[in-house]
């Protein structure tokens, strides 16, 4: 069975070119995609990832507001009761912030460059 992710774009950020080269590169090694689409509260990410029953949520920040809105996602997609859920984020995050986002519970977290077959190693390495 494939693994099931979703790409969420949380908060006010309206750019979502990077996220839909990820969205396409994971359906292209053979994940299922499920992508939100822009401007997901993290409430809305966190019920997609229920509903969808996802494996992995994959996040995409390039606004700034990656602090406040990665730990919320984590906060309510366990409270959802996806405690195995793979969580990691990605996009224009200063290096500074990536330990406060690990110790919130982002497993990973990907900055421009990254290659994409990184992102798809990690995911089949990590995924329960």
């Amino acid at each position: 069975m494939a693994v099931r992710v979703l790409v969420a774009k949380p908060g006010l950020d309206g750019h979502d070119r990077g996220a839909k080269v990820v969205a396409r590169a994971l359906r292209d090694a053979g994940f299922e995609v499920v992508y939100t689409g822009l401007r997901q509260t993290p409430e809305q990410i966190a019920e997609a990832a229920l509903q969808e029953d996802v494996q992995v949520v994959a996040m995409s920040i390039l606004s700034g507001a990656h602090p406040h809105l990665f730990p919320k996602v984590v906060e309510l997609v366990r409270g959802k009761g996806l405690k195995d859920a793979l969580i990691i984020g990605g996009g224009v995050i200063p290096d500074g912030d990536i330990p406060a986002l690990k110790e919130a519970g982002i497993a990973a977290v990907f900055t421009p460059g990254t290659p994409t077959g990184d992102i798809i190693k990690f995911i089949n390495e990590n995924v329960k």
